[in-house]
């Protein structure tokens, strides 16, 4: 008999109080993105648990997929009966038997929500325990820890029965945090950053910045395949392509090489901000990792923040590298993050970056071109992508002109 429905557990969105229902919607909301792959099942959501309908589908991939999905503690896959009690005996039995090996416990744990129904929760469990010692005269019950918790619940429409408690994800449903301009390049570290913030709720927008001729199309489809690893987690997500060309063509024509990478992150973070703020975003999120390249040393970060005064989280900022890639394989973005395509960062990047920049000299650089003009230039040039857990689904949304 095939399962009917998956049982979902909503974990540290009981603690919620009024805010619960808000918290149980998202998820619902993030459960059917992740999900739309399955045409046939379909979900809904009470105060108590969301239930996943199969409706047909193959129980084993939908499991797969739900145990990725952030806001999930925990999920039980169901037989739906009839309520024949005649019926649900003789599942009961072919069930334990089938389960049933030596030194095997057992407890069965009934519920009753529709009061109607011939026996209480109370009779249930005496019924079907009975039932139980009849088919498998050697299974022992233990009311504590049993090897196998028969969870037997009479609702209005049907009886459903379940045994196996599957761990979830935890953290919390994707989008009730608020949202995060994720800085995504096509390494390893900036994927672990968006998958550490989505474990906390934020809903991250993906911005990724491409310089052709100098970076290739690969290297474009290579950070949207990253971002498609991380929309198992929590649904769609919003990738912006911003043309980056024309201004680190002007930085290094205009700015010594050992300042190049300073005034490229400075002009990124400029702009991600500027996006943040048009599309509501509340901080940007990177992949920075303290003293693991030029620009990611104290005295470059200061140089580089110094441009916004949004808040700016950095996940992985105390991790050493293989912490980071032990995670990045976890979630399966490291064998992408490492496939051969170079990112602006990259092909640009001086032979002697400064470690210690200063930022009155970055200041001054800056004054050599027209910031402000070739930071419109690129924020009325993005592309907008929906990139869905399908490449075949992913959508351009528009080009935005005229943003600001």
């Amino acid at each position: 008999m095939q399962y009917s429905e998956i049982m979902v557990r909503h974990g540290e969105l009981s603690t919620k109080g009024k805010n619960r229902m808000r918290f149980i919607n998202k998820l619902k909301h993030n459960i059917e993105d992740v999900l739309s792959v399955f045409p046939e099942v379909k979900v809904s959501s009470d105060r108590d648990r969301t239930h996943v309908y199969l409706n047909g589908t193959d129980y084993e991939p939908v499991a797969d997929a739900l145990k990725k999905i952030f806001g999930i503690q925990g999920f039980s896959p169901v037989y739906k009966l009839e309520k024949d009690m005649n019926l649900i005996k003789s599942f009961v039995q072919t069930l334990m038997t089938d389960l049933y090996r030596e030194g095997l416990t057992f407890k069965i744990s009934s519920k009753r929500s529709d009061h109607h129904f011939e026996l209480d929760s109370r009779e249930l469990n005496h019924v079907l325990g009975d039932a139980v010692f009849e088919a498998v005269p050697n299974i022992k019950a233990q009311m504590k820890h049993p090897d196998i918790n028969l969870k037997v619940e009479i609702r209005d429409e049907a009886v459903y029965i379940s045994y196996e408690d599957i761990k979830g994800a935890g953290g919390l449903p994707v989008g009730t945090s608020g949202k995060g301009m994720l800085m995504i390049s096509g390494g390893i570290d900036s994927p672990v950053a968006g998958y550490l913030s989505l474990k906390r709720g934020v809903d991250i927008e993906a911005v990724h910045f491409a310089s052709p001729p100098y970076t290739s199309p690969g290297a474009l489809k290579k950070a949207q395949d990253l971002t498609r690893k991380l929309t198992k987690f929590g649904g769609n997500i919003q990738f912006i392509e911003v043309p980056f060309t024309e201004i680190q063509e002007e930085i290094k024509a205009k700015a010594p090489e050992a300042y190049l990478m300073t005034l490229t992150r400075r002009f990124m973070m400029r702009i991600t901000d500027r996006i943040r703020e048009v599309r509501q975003g509340l901080v940007i999120i990177n992949g920075e990792s303290l003293g693991q390249v030029a620009s990611q040393t104290l005295e470059s970060m200061v140089a580089i923040n110094a441009v916004t005064a949004t808040p700016i989280v950095r996940p992985v900022v105390t991790m050493d590298k293989l912490e980071i890639i032990d995670l990045a394989q976890k979630i399966d973005t490291f064998d992408i993050s490492i496939q051969p395509f170079e990112d602006c960062c990259t092909v640009f990047a001086p032979d002697r970056p400064k470690t210690n920049p200063k930022l009155h000299n970055a200041e001054n650089y800056e004054k050599r071109m027209d910031v402000e003009g070739l930071i419109e230039r690129a924020v009325n040039g993005i592309k907008i992508t929906i990139i869905t857990p399908h490449e075949e689904k992913d959508e351009i949304e528009h080009l935005i002109n005229n943003l600001l």
